[in-house]
């Protein structure tokens, strides 16, 4: 009969395979918690508060009349400011979000507003074809 094949450990090779298996599971799943937490530590409060509301897209057309479509046009086709038809497929609304409010990109100049105007102001433009 034969005897299982051992490690220097005593272990038999099966026994250390799978043992190895373990903990590179083990580490994967800790990497991929470590990475969604950051993700969920790094949400700001106004971002937080504002994709808790649900938003109209009739007052958010206001606002975008008023406030973006001299620079994006009336339909977002783009003027002096990129077009803006289907640009929820383009960007998160984390990312829409950022860009309204800090005016990373000049000439956009960065707006302040209320969660839930902001909130109607992406519902507005996820309407934008």
């Amino acid at each position: 009969m034969m005897e299982p094949t051992s490690t220097a450990a005593g272990a038999p090779e099966s026994s250390r395979t799978l043992i190895t298996a373990l903990v590179v599971v083990a580490a994967v799943a800790c990497v991929i918690l470590l990475i969604w937490m950051l993700g969920k530590a790094q949400v700001d409060p106004y971002v937080q508060a504002t994709l808790n509301l649900q938003g109209t897209s009739e007052h958010g057309g206001q606002l975008f009349r008023i406030n973006c479509a001299g620079c994006h046009g009336l339909a977002g086709q783009g003027l002096l400011g990129p077009k803006l038809t289907e640009v929820s497929s383009r960007l998160s609304d984390q990312a829409l979000i950022h860009q309204i409010v800090s005016g990373d990109t000049p000439p956009m100049p960065s707006f302040q507003m209320e969660p839930q105007s902001m909130a109607d102001l992406l519902a507005h433009l996820h309407n934008l074809q």
